[in-house]
């Protein structure tokens, strides 16, 4: 698991760059079908974080590619960038 300190440490050019496509292009993602939320984080395989600085989407479930419009698909890459697709369920306030 990573611990602040090793978060810390990563390359500040990976982050810029997360965050300028972010930023580019977060309006656009929010207004997909079953997207909750855009981030800049770490990759997440099987529940663990790994050293991957990529930029997050967060979905109220994964939905198989043939299920979703077009228009609706998020892409493994942007720009360069790489995506994460990570279910959050849904979210209540209070």
């Amino acid at each position: 698991m990573t611990t602040p300190s090793e978060f810390e440490t990563r390359p500040i050019e990976s982050y810029q760059k997360v965050m300028v496509v972010k930023e580019k292009h977060e309006e656009e993602l929010l207004q997909k079908a079953n997207v909750m939320g855009v981030g800049v984080g770490l990759r997440m395989r099987a529940g663990e974080p790994t050293d991957e600085v990529v930029l997050v989407v967060m979905v109220t479930r994964k939905v198989p590619r043939a299920q979703l419009a077009p228009e609706d698909f998020v892409p493994s890459e942007i720009e360069g960038v790489p995506v994460d697709i990570q279910e959050i369920g849904h979210v209540r306030a209070g």
